[in-house]
């Protein structure tokens, strides 16, 4: 998961507070500012019986909501893009 935006106090409470709500658990995470650009990226574990569309859709929600760019991708497909 990758979440972009103007920094400002509060994203990692967001994001974090909406990932509990469903039931995800984050495994790791790196953030970074750049200029006044927040950027993280997460790894995270869906519960069992849910969705990576419903954790998609929910975040895409809360990125609307906060004025971020969620992004929401399998394992598998991130790991194919940044292999060297």
């Amino acid at each position: 998961m990758t979440v972009t935006g103007v920094d400002r106090t509060g994203i990692i409470a967001a994001v974090s507070a909406e990932l509990a709500r469903l039931g995800v658990n984050i495994i790791n995470v790196t953030q970074t500012l750049m200029d006044e650009y927040f950027t993280m990226i997460l790894e995270v574990a869906l519960p069992e019986g849910s969705s990576i569309t419903q954790v998609q859709q929910a975040m895409a929600e809360l990125g609307g909501a906060e004025a971020l760019e969620i992004h929401v991708q399998a394992d598998s497909i991130f790991r194919a893009m940044h292999r060297v």
